[in-house]
């Protein structure tokens, strides 16, 4: 999980990704998640983000699969992507995979209209439909920030086989924003018997607080305020056992469907 904040430079924002992407695939890892929004920050309130947005084969899906290539590790990150609506892209994570193939793209499907703010105004929600795309032998299941709300998409992305939620976000700071943060991404994690792998961006907007919780909800990698990056190793031993011990999905007498 690597922790940064993106600027309104396009250019700027590539040219951080490379040196990210670089320096965390120096310890190896199969799989190296950027935060939400890393081709270009949010507009301020009232303004737009369509003149940013890129085609899945623009400038930042180059950067992002020639990085990927380059080191032989997959990559989610986040961008906006144009839409049938100039002035409403989509909030996409783009899923590359360690050869710079595109594995999936997950357009989000909760706008984040609460305290205070609507991003409806300036995006245009996705499709409702679970994404999981598989990195190293591993279901991912995608979800973006705000999603984390709403505990019937991260259902329906384990009917769908996921094993590990990746979060990119840009988590807002406010009164109690943080604790919201981190209780919903323990929750989701318990509830689940999942692994939860977020990747925030920081700074004076966003709260930062990048983590990777495993199935019991135990945080075992995390990144404070600061720029940094959070590693830890997926255990499919590790999962079998809670979901043996904790069979709680077994346990369901409910099913999700979309409306």
């Amino acid at each position: 999980m690597v922790q940064t904040a993106s600027s309104h430079d396009k250019a700027a924002n590539r040219e951080l990704v490379t040196r990210l992407v670089a320096d965390a695939a120096a310890g190896r890892p199969d799989l190296v998640v950027l935060p939400e929004a890393m081709m270009a920050d949010f507009a301020t309130e009232g303004g737009s983000v369509g003149d940013l947005a890129e085609a899945l084969d623009g400038e930042f899906v180059g950067t992002l699969r020639k990085a990927a290539a380059e080191h032989g590790v997959a990559i989610v990150a986040g961008m906006f992507e144009r839409s049938c609506d100039e002035a409403r892209p989509y909030n996409t994570l783009l899923a590359v995979g360690a050869d710079g193939d595109l594995l999936g793209a997950y357009r989000k499907i909760h706008l984040y209209d609460a305290f205070g703010y609507r991003e409806s105004d300036q995006l245009t929600p996705g499709d409702v439909a679970p994404v999981v795309v598989q990195v190293a032998g591993q279901k991912l299941g995608l979800m973006t920030c705000y999603d984390l709300r709403f505990p019937e998409l991260s259902r329906a992305l384990v009917d769908a086989g996921a094993e590990v939620f990746v979060v990119p976000a840009a988590w807002v700071r406010g009164p109690l924003k943080e604790h919201h943060w981190t209780t919903l991404l323990t929750a989701r994690a318990i509830e689940n018997t999942c692994y939860v792998a977020a990747a925030a961006q920081n700074g004076k907007k966003y709260c930062g607080l990048s983590q990777i919780i495993d199935p019991q909800g135990i945080a075992v990698a995390a990144v404070g305020e600061a720029d940094g990056i959070a590693s830890a190793e997926i255990s499919a031993d590790r999962l079998t056992e809670t979901r043996r011990r904790n069979p709680s999905l077994q346990n369901r007498r409910f099913t999700v469907s979309s409306r």
